[in-house]
């Protein structure tokens, strides 16, 4: 008993092993498994402040009252595990209240943004839970057959005049047309921290056909000029690390011992001894 409780959890772990025991020697049985090595993360979720009110943004129009998202950068890919861990995480944040039904489960969405179309993953779900895609929109694909209302979108094929700022979010930017018209954009925005945000990935993602404009914004100037300098900082401790160790290869061959060797050169005697083994072999 602990708090004047039974412990019935203990016991119900240990009758389904007796249930079981015929077939222990073909099971794993584990109590109290973690579901994950670390905490379980929404990557966003957005509540409506007021219940009922309609959003008339496109990639919005699904939203209800609480609106769980998970993005998949360029590099990455809306897999079928992805679908079920973020519907679990749902179901999860539904749960997980004080109260009984304190969440509505019809007041949930999820949306799943990724840069990739997620073909394995619609099929999977429309063969296995008869969850259908339908095209809502450029880009936005409404998954009509389950309780939960919930939509893909997909970020390179996203409307530009309406979702301009979100289907940006790419590292095939053309150049041209495409980065000029960015720029020019975000000149009327450079004070928002949010178009910064934007713009330091956008700009390091398609660093290279960036640099080509001739119109670069000062932002990106600013970005790069602060990429150099960490490149510089790395060469030069790259250039004192070598120096160190040709200091270090003079002094052995004059006979100094290690510990000498590595109070000259201001570093500790592994590392000198590794440096030296080196050069033996």
């Amino acid at each position: 008993m602990t708090d004047g409780k039974l412990q019935w959890h203990a016991a119900f772990d240990a009758s389904i092993r007796i249930e079981m025991e015929e077939a222990a020697d073909r099971m794993q049985i584990e109590t109290e498994h973690l579901l994950s090595k670390k905490p379980m993360q929404i990557d966003m979720l957005i509540v409506k402040k007021e219940k009922g009110e309609r959003i008339k943004k496109n990639i919005g129009r699904i939203f209800r009252t609480y609106n769980i998202i998970e993005y998949k950068a360029p590099g990455d890919y809306l897999s079928i595990n992805d679908f079920y861990k973020v519907y679990g995480y749902a179901c999860f944040y539904q749960a997980d209240t004080q109260k009984v039904m304190e969440i509505d489960p019809d007041e949930l969405t999820i949306t799943f943004a990724c840069y990739h179309y997620p073909r394995k993953m619609l099929e999977h779900i429309r063969r296995a839970r008869g969850i259908v895609p339908v095209e809502q929109d450029e880009g936005i694909y409404e998954l009509v057959g389950d309780s939960i209302a919930m939509q893909v979108i997909v970020i390179n094929q996203l409307s530009k005049e309406k979702n301009s700022w979100l289907q940006i979010l790419r590292n095939d930017l053309q150049s041209g047309g495409e980065i000029q018209e960015l720029l020019e954009r975000y000149e009327e925005k450079k004070t928002n921290s949010d178009y910064q945000a934007v713009m330091e990935i956008v700009g390091r993602a398609n660093r290279e056909k960036v640099e080509e404009e001739s119109a670069m914004c000062e932002v990106l100037r600013e970005i790069f000029a602060e990429d150099l300098r960490r490149e510089k900082e790395a060469a030069r401790k790259c250039g004192e690390q070598e120096g160190k160790q040709e200091t270090a290869r003079n002094l052995f061959d004059m006979g100094m011992s290690v510990e000498n060797i590595a109070r000259a050169v201001n570093l500790q005697v592994g590392i000198v001894q590794g440096w030296l083994k080196g050069l033996e072999a």
